[in-house]
């Protein structure tokens, strides 16, 4: 008796499984990276042929359906995601369909990763002009936010790109390139919203030696610094600086990171093997000290002073620069997260910038502010979203936080009121990320936004591509 009522209950809850793993299968949940905002979806597609794609489209127009279109899900602003939509997982579209050596040229599927395209380009001893610092990122998802990095000759990434192919709303396939300025400045930059993006052709470089110099100085010494010691000399390739939010040097201790033009570029083939990530362990280690107390921020920032010194003088190759360590960074809590935010400030505001930022920040307790890493932008207005609109330098902020309403409305009230520094300083903010900003501080920071809008509608009236980012922002 016993025996037939374990085999009933086992039956029972068997059943119910089954049953939840159908329901999993019909109503998918996606999220982002920063996992505050889980999505029921339709479907998730992923798919690796141009017809498969298209059919995806052309079924989604016959049934109504709205598409997000993702690739490694970075963006933390909903741009991947709509509520009971198709999501389009890109990133097994990742073939690399032409390189041409002699004009320093590639064409490459945009679910291929930066990883994958500088495993390809290396042995010709090509580089990339402009990527993330990391390489983890899609190509697709890089152009669909515009990306820069590292280097001060090459900007954002739409500057690098010769012409795109783009699978439209109709299920049309388009190549789209300067000749057709409104959807080549709308959909660099335009998340998603215009159409797939199959694949794109870029302009490459010559991989280099570079020397890495460092060194330390104050906030108010580092725009006359760079002005003088970076920018007009052309032996200086890249750059990368960071601020401290460290008890006793917070926003005021700065170290710099300049890669020169090695004297010996002979030496190369030393060092252009792709390096992988290895010493994850003491990194990690000191990067979660840093996010429970005042302590752990200070043996951080002591530990990033230490490994920059430490550096100083060391030879690398380009391709080796633009693949930074990540797997370090990554983060699982179940009641926490990590949230990023990039302003830009023109250069000549920077000093009285931070001076600003560091009195709306002294105060905030239960802001927990983990790095900020700066760069340089040039001015660049060719995206119609465009966050270049001057000579910028590029502030990235890692935010720790929790994922319960209380801990989102405090880090939003935080961050609207770093965005409205950031104005006062004619500067702008990064969009992909978590919509706490307001309305009003979007048409702001972007001028253009209305143009953008219209510009969707035109090419896409019937909002087939969708994500929470439009949903939350568009009129």
């Amino acid at each position: 008796m016993k025996r037939f009522f374990f085999i009933i209950l086992y039956a029972i809850l068997f059943g119910f499984s089954l049953q939840a793993f159908h329901f999993k299968l019909d109503h998918p949940i996606a999220e982002d990276i920063s996992r505050l905002m889980p999505i029921k979806m339709k479907a998730i597609k992923a798919e690796d042929s141009e017809e498969a794609i298209k059919k995806v489209v052309l079924e989604a127009a016959k049934n109504d359906d709205p598409i997000s279109i993702a690739g490694m899900q970075h963006s933390q602003g909903g741009q991947t995601l709509y509520p009971k939509g198709i999501l389009l997982d890109m990133k097994q579209y990742d073939k690399i369909l032409d390189l041409d050596v002699k004009e320093k040229r590639i064409t490459v599927q945009s679910g291929a990763t930066w990883a994958e395209l500088q495993g390809y380009i290396n042995p010709y001893g090509l580089a990339l002009k402009v990527s993330q610092s990391q390489n983890i990122f899609t190509i697709g998802g890089s152009l669909s936010v515009n990306v820069h990095g590292r280097d001060i000759r090459h900007h954002a990434l739409i500057e690098t790109v010769e012409s795109f192919r783009l699978l439209n709303a109709k299920g049309q396939i388009l190549t789209v390139s300067r000749k057709d300025p409104e959807l080549f400045s709308s959909v660099i930059g335009g998340y998603g919203l215009f159409g797939v993006i199959l694949d794109v052709t870029l302009h490459l470089t010559d991989d280099e030696l570079y020397k890495i110099k460092t060194k330390s100085l104050h906030y108010d010494e580092y725009t006359s610094y760079f002005k003088r010691d970076v920018l007009q000399n052309d032996d200086v390739k890249m750059h990368l600086a960071r601020i401290s939010v460290a008890p006793g040097s917070y926003l005021d201790e700065m170290y710099v990171t300049d890669y020169y033009k090695a004297n010996d570029q002979a030496q190369l083939s030393n060092y252009n093997t792709l390096k992988r990530e290895t010493i994850v362990a003491v990194p990690k280690f000191f990067l979660g000290l840093s996010r429970y107390n005042d302590l752990g921020k200070k043996r951080f920032w002591e530990t990033q002073k230490t490994y920059t010194a430490n550096i100083d003088g060391n030879l690398v190759s380009r391709n080796n620069v633009m693949r930074s360590d990540s797997a370090f960074m990554d983060y699982s809590n179940p009641s926490r997260t990590e949230v990023l935010q990039e302003y830009f400030v023109p250069i000549d505001q920077f000093a009285d910038y931070i001076d600003d930022l560091r009195k709306t920040l002294l105060n905030e307790k239960d802001f927990n502010l983990l790095n900020i890493t700066i760069r340089y932008v040039e001015h660049n207005d060719e995206s119609l979203m465009s966050y270049a609109r001057d000579d910028m330098f590029a502030l990235v902020m890692l935010i720790n936080q929790g994922t319960d309403n209380e801990s989102k409305k405090n880090t939003g009230r935080v961050i609207r009121d770093m965005i409205n520094v950031t104005l006062d300083h004619n500067g702008s903010y990064y969009l992909p990320y978590y919509g706490y900003p307001t309305k009003a501080q979007l048409f702001e920071a972007y001028p253009r936004t209305e143009e953008f809008f219209q510009l969707k509608k035109k090419y896409d009236p019937d909002n087939r591509f969708m994500n929470l980012f439009y949903e939350e922002y568009h009129p």
